[in-house]
């Protein structure tokens, strides 16, 4: 895991808005790292961010909207998935998980309910902030989540530009969840919508006066 303090970078990342990029391009499930795009959703964008909070593309990138040519790997619930990007993630800003129910994960274009499974956001020490910003992330399925095919979104939102627009670097796995659980997800929330511009948290500066922290979206769902 790398992380980085906000004071200590914060002249560097100012200086450079956005030069490099990245995107969430592999699945490691059951123990087994797939190759790129195998069960992680293809996606036209490349590796630019998606910053329009209104826009579909939020679900699953720009071109992700199908899973026809993605496979669907089968995860046994409370086991844990990992998202491995092409380099490390290094624009500062939270980590969120996300997951909708589907009838067919190759088939859902993501306008389903969606819950939130896990979030990252900052530590705090001494006055500054501390992000987990790292290549891989792990995420557990929940153990009481019901057997279904479901599409599993991380969502990674960079703020590291003040009076800037924040940036979207989003990816969906599609997932066949085995199991017998009988939990019942909520909050649940649409996406686009999970997200306002009013939210904190969207729009946080972390450079100055930063203390405190809430990741935007909704709760995480706990069992």
């Amino acid at each position: 895991m790398k992380t980085f303090t906000t004071v200590a970078i914060a002249a560097s990342t100012l200086a450079s808005v956005a030069h490099g990029h990245y995107i969430f391009e592999y699945l490691t499930a059951n123990g087994v790292e797939g190759s790129a795009y195998q069960n992680v959703r293809y996606n036209t964008n490349y590796n630019s961010p998606v910053t329009d909070l209104a826009s579909p593309d939020l679900r699953c990138n720009v071109g992700g909207e199908s899973g026809s040519n993605t496979t669907t790997v089968a995860v046994t619930a409370g086991s844990t998935v990992t998202f491995t990007a092409d380099v490390a993630v290094y624009h500062q800003g939270p980590v969120s998980f996300y997951m909708t129910k589907v009838a067919d994960a190759s088939a859902a274009d993501g306008s389903s309910q969606w819950f939130k499974v896990k979030e990252i956001g900052p530590t705090f020490s001494g006055g500054s902030a501390t992000w987990d910003l790292s290549k891989s992330y792990d995420v557990t399925v929940p153990n009481c989540l019901p057997a279904s095919e479901y599409l599993l979104r991380i969502e990674q939102l960079a703020i590291h530009n003040p009076g800037g627009t924040p940036q979207f670097y989003v990816a969906c796995a599609q997932v066949k969840v085995t199991g017998s659980g009988s939990g019942s997800p909520s909050p649940v929330v649409a996406i686009p919508g999970h997200i306002k511009a009013t939210d904190p948290g969207y729009t946080a500066n972390i450079y100055n006066d930063f203390t405190n922290y809430t990741v935007p979206g909704p709760k995480v769902w706990a069992c």
